[in-house]
């Protein structure tokens, strides 16, 4: 039996209610679910304190970040405080992969648990429908005279689909004839990678939205000119796909407590956090906002930090670093089948990539706290010592007991957040008016610890076509590895001095960033042998198994 059987939940009118929301402003799916008006956020002053959730470099062991997210909101709420953890919608990619599902865990999730990690309120499906218009837009434009002069070997835009599928990476299309148009090679993406689901989460508005959608770059004129989704004309039709998407999704915690759960892109590939518009309507209804960025602090805080506070106009409060005895252990050298014995040599090695976190995130002049998410096979000289190294720091730090807790868990941790959240001086560490080539140097040195940094030929003629377009300093966003600080997955703990490879720059000129792609990370995942889809089952009364 799942916690959404054994929670009682309320009606999501009653959570609207304790936040004050109008009726006019709320759409229902069901009892617990509705969508608020993007409009409201223009009724609302911002009052609330944000605080930035991020994590030590993910490794199988897992970290638990999610479930601290929520946990810490609810104990704010414990302690007195009005609360609202804003988190990213999940991927039907990752639930049916090896990730699982992204609602939380224990007695510390988002709830109805079964409904957002599936279709939810079907922004997702919004999201490719609307990215899936543009693909057909080009190659219609293409079969019917191709009035644009587009290079038909250049076009950039792909398709994309929300699972997993690696026979999807390249393929070729328009086979079968001159009726179906003419054939050339593509690829899909998966939608959480797609600059639909970026734009979603930056816009202001729905009119921003749209602007957004026509200044998207979908591929180069044989004179190398960009071509835009305005020269298409089809921005209308995109915005009017996205018109309920736009909308957050409000829902609630396991202790009913109030959650916006709204957007996707993934931190790896992406900007990694949920929309604007939820955090500032959130910021607008509470005291503390808690909102969580994807993998490390060298991809989601980084980028959350650089990129989408800036363009927010937002000020971080706090940042909370969530970190596991299991999976420094792991960054350690310790294998993954003995994290349960006790080690605190391991522990000693594996700390290394706690620090470099922690100083990486002290750069940004923000309060850092450190949460360790407690597992049973922890000892107490474990804790201890980490405990002493993190103190030793000069950085508050709690034991995260949420997962079997709930927010009695995490009533130390929020103490200790809310204790630091007035001392933010933050300050991004990228200034935004620097060249593209200086941004990704700044980043590799400061953050990922690289002595230096080299671009591929191809990366090289990318950058080039940018800057004479006038894309050259553009905000940037990295698409690298999520397992290492580095570019490299196999590069555990904290490497230094190593060369960073930029293999391509790709544009998002809609969502306002350039994307620069580092060693292989993939726009579109694949399945394992065995994935979580084969676990998931429902039975005859509608129960669904499998999902965590």
């Amino acid at each position: 039996m799942t916690l959404s059987n054994t929670v009682q939940l309320k009606p999501v009118i009653e959570i609207a209610n304790k936040l004050s929301i109008p009726m006019e402003h709320l759409k229902l799916y069901g009892n617990y679910i509705a969508k608020v008006s993007h409009r409201l956020l223009s009724e609302l002053r911002p009052k609330g304190k944000l605080i930035v959730v991020t994590a030590i470099t993910p490794t199988p062991a897992g970290e638990g970040k999610t479930t601290t997210s929520i946990g810490l909101s609810m104990a704010l709420n414990r302690l007195g405080f009005t609360s609202i953890v804003t988190l990213r919608e999940p991927s039907l990619g990752p639930v049916f992969g090896i990730k699982g599902g992204a609602t939380g865990g224990g007695k510390s999730q988002v709830l109805p648990m079964e409904d957002i990690n599936l279709h939810f309120t079907g922004d997702i499906h919004a999201v490719s429908s609307a990215h899936n218009l543009i693909s057909a837009m080009i190659d219609a434009h293409v079969r019917f005279g191709n009035e644009l002069d587009i290079d038909v070997t250049k076009i950039t835009w792909p398709r994309t689909v929300d699972m997993n599928d690696r026979a999807l990476r390249e393929i070729v299309v328009g086979l079968g004839g001159h009726a179906n148009g003419y054939p050339r090679q593509d690829r899909f993406v998966i939608t959480a990678a797609s600059e639909i689901m970026a734009i979603l989460c930056l816009a202001k508005d729905l009119q921003d939205l749209k602007k957004r959608v026509g200044e998207i770059v979908v591929g180069w004129t044989r004179t190398n000119k960009p071509v835009k989704v305005s020269d298409l004309q089809v921005q209308g039709s995109v915005a009017v796909l996205l018109k309920d998407a736009i909308n957050p999704n409000l829902v609630q915690t396991s202790e009913n407590t109030p959650a916006f759960v709204h957007g996707g892109p993934f931190a790896n590939i992406a900007h990694g956090t949920n929309s604007i518009i939820a955090t500032k309507m959130a910021l607008g209804l509470s005291d503390f906002v808690v909102t969580e960025t994807g993998f490390g602090s060298d991809l989601g805080a980084e980028k959350f930090l650089d990129f989408v506070a800036p363009t927010a106009g937002l000020r971080p409060s706090a940042v909370v670093i969530v970190a596991t005895v299991r999976a420094l252990k792991f960054h350690g050298g310790m294998n993954l089948k003995d994290l349960s014995k006790p080690s605190v040599e391991a522990l000693q090695r594996g700390v290394e990539n706690l620090k470099v976190h922690i100083e990486n995130m002290k750069k940004y002049r923000v309060p850092v706290v450190v949460a360790i998410n407690r597992f049973d096979t922890d000892t107490e000289e474990e804790l201890r010592f980490l405990q002493d190294f993190v103190e030793g720091m000069d950085v508050p730090v709690a034991v995260n007991e949420v997962f079997a807790k709930g927010s009695e868990g995490a009533v130390e941790l929020a103490e200790k957040v809310v204790r630091v959240a007035d001392d933010s001086r933050y300050e991004p560490l990228l200034k935004g008016s620097e060249p593209v080539r200086e941004k990704i140097e700044i980043l590799a040195r400061e953050i990922y610890r690289a002595k230096n940094v080299v671009f591929t030929k191809e990366a090289e003629a990318s950058l080039e076509r940018l800057e004479k377009n006038g894309y050259g300093n553009l905000p940037l966003i990295v698409a690298k590895t999520q397992y290492s600080i580095s570019d490299d997955p196999d590069k555990l703990g904290a490497p230094k001095d190593y060369t960073f490879t930029v293999r391509d720059f790709l544009l998002s000129a809609g969502a306002g960033f350039v994307v620069a792609v580092a060693g292989d990370i993939m726009l579109m995942p694949g399945l394992g042998k065995k994935p979580n889809a084969v676990n998931i089952d429902i039975d005859e009364n509608g129960n669904i198994v499998g999902l965590f």
